[in-house]
């Protein structure tokens, strides 16, 4: 009998293009372009457009970058889907970190395809120090990668006190 695949955790990647496609259409119909509403001493609602990447890497670029930025995101959604396909499904932590980036990266790429840029809104800042502007897609990427390093460490562990119990009971 086959096990069940880590696709089964698909569900999750449609829950964050979801609520990363909803939050982004409400502050394009709420908010005129750069408008911002304080929420907290450290917290802004600010519409903004990213025309590159992370902290808008590519932005200034003529506009070969989308296409770029487009093709990325279909290219490691579909090794990330493959990986899911060839995982268990009991491979939690692995399986929930691919979904959540591949949530991540489709939202971005949808709104980059529908749009020609990601629409960003959360806004970071103390002081006069801001953090990029960003959105509900790209925390599904950087939480995604955070569970793939922990994943790694708690495996490292495993491993190194699983060769420890080894070599105690290898050694009289």
């Amino acid at each position: 009998m086959k096990s069940i695949s880590g696709l089964r955790w698909l569900w999750l990647s449609l829950g964050v293009i979801t609520a990363d496609l909803l939050s982004k259409y409400i502050v394009v119909q709420r908010f005129e372009l750069h408008e911002t509403i304080n929420i907290l001493p450290v917290f802004n609602l600010t519409y903004a457009r990213n025309y590159g990447a992370a902290f808008s890497f590519l932005a200034d670029h003529s506009g070969w970058q989308k296409y770029f930025f487009l093709g990325l995101a279909v290219i490691i959604s579909i090794v990330l889907i493959i990986t899911l396909y060839k995982n268990k499904s009991s491979q939690r932590l692995q399986n929930i970190a691919y979904a959540m980036i591949i949530g991540g990266a489709i939202g971005n790429a949808i709104d980059r395809a529908y749009h020609g840029y990601v629409v960003d809104f959360l806004h970071f800042y103390w002081d006069i120090y801001h953090y990029p502007i960003f959105n509900l897609a790209d925390i599904s990427i950087v939480m995604g990668a955070a569970l793939l390093i922990l994943e790694s460490i708690l495996e490292y562990r495993s491993s190194k006190k699983s060769n420890r119990h080894h070599n105690n009971k290898s050694n009289p």
